[in-house]
């Protein structure tokens, strides 16, 4: 694919999935929008190769710093943008188990340091947590690696939909 064209395709995804970033100012969209919009990166990966799903997902990045709602576009910077590029990189080593590990490291280090970016914007602190015990702050964290494993599989089956459903239509109308 000529390099005009993996341009073209990138511009489009990251239209896309700036357009699905606009729907965080709905309220309880914060978390799921970045998500949703991660899986968009899932396109240029398999079309151009992950050093072109980078520069998707910067450019999606930088617009929604400008124009993005405050929570989504942090969670999206900081983990859900790049995830769905960086876990096939991880994936490519031998090991499962380090694999996960190094999954869950990095969705901790990115979540802990979400929660710490968003607490100096927005006044946010631990006492939030304090109707789950002393605690809750661990037990919330723990539950988002559950939820986490869950998009990561998430991840997985829509790329696979996206490599035998799709590939060969974008691929025809990109030709």
């Amino acid at each position: 694919m000529k390099n005009t064209k993996k341009i073209t395709l990138c511009g489009i995804i990251s239209a896309l999935a700036v357009v699905v970033m606009l729907a965080g100012y709905f309220p309880y969209l914060t978390y799921a929008i970045p998500a949703v919009a991660g899986l968009f990166m899932i396109v240029p990966l398999i079309e151009c190769g992950a050093v072109w799903a980078l520069g998707c997902y910067a450019a999606t990045s930088i617009i929604a710093l400008l124009i993005g709602e405050s929570e989504t576009k942090i969670l999206f910077v900081i983990l859900l943008g790049y995830y769905p590029i960086l876990k096939a990189v991880i994936e490519r080593l031998k090991s499962r188990i380090a694999e996960w590990i190094l999954k869950l490291i990095l969705f901790n280090v990115a979540a802990i340091a979400s929660y710490f970016i968003m607490s100096l914007l927005f006044d946010i602190s631990f006492s939030e947590f304090a109707l789950w015990g002393k605690y809750g702050a661990y037990i919330f964290l723990a539950l988002c690696n559950v939820v986490f494993v869950i998009y990561d599989i998430g991840i997985s089956r829509v790329g696979a939909y996206y490599s035998f459903a799709l590939h060969d239509k974008i691929k025809k109308i990109i030709k």
